[in-house]
């Protein structure tokens, strides 16, 4: 019998300065058995990055055609596809093709190498950004999952806070070049 994904709430209010959104988000997680919290709550934080009313979680694990997060138009068409983890050059690639945008967050300590061995090969990729999340960063983002989650996000100056109660976390992205 398969296991089956945990599910978390979350219940976000994002007050994000440097694009002037302010909004509230009930959220719907599902936790795929073989993902860790630290990279759900990555997922959640590119979701935070780039809130849009039209921002959606997909299959992402569940589904290797879709990406952990997408925003489309009203055509069908993928304005932002957001990748978690360290996909192949191949996947990346495809995704250029199929979307005006496309976003990685990575977060492991071997987040530079695997960005040193496919970075050649991505060259052509104009509309691809690749973050890098200090793992430190991601750890104390997983000690904030719970199945229901009450966090306030704050955006200024490229600086993200992430509060939960009394526990903080200050997330600076670095941009790989």
């Amino acid at each position: 019998m398969a296991l089956k994904a945990t599910i978390f709430k979350a219940d976000v209010q994002i007050a994000d300065m440097d694009r002037h959104y302010y909004q509230d988000h009930a959220l719907t997680l599902a936790r795929h058995p073989s993902e860790t919290d630290e990279r759900m709550m990555v997922r959640l934080l590119a979701f935070v990055r780039h809130a849009h009313p039209e921002l959606s979680f997909t299959k992402g694990l569940f589904d290797t055609d879709e990406p952990d997060l997408w925003q489309k138009d009203l055509t069908g068409a993928i304005d932002l596809w957001v990748e978690v983890g360290q996909p192949d050059e191949k996947r990346l690639l495809k995704a250029c093709g199929r979307a005006a945008q496309v976003v990685v967050y990575c977060y492991s300590n071997s987040s530079q190498i695997w960005w040193n061995g496919i970075s050649s090969k991505l060259t052509r990729a104009r509309n691809l950004t690749v973050y890098a999340i200090p793992p430190a960063t991601s750890l104390a983002l997983s000690k904030l999952a719970q199945r229901n989650m009450q966090l306030q996000c704050t955006i200024q100056d490229g600086q993200i806070w992430v509060t939960q109660g009394n526990d903080a976390v200050q997330v600076d992205i670095t941009a790989f070049g």
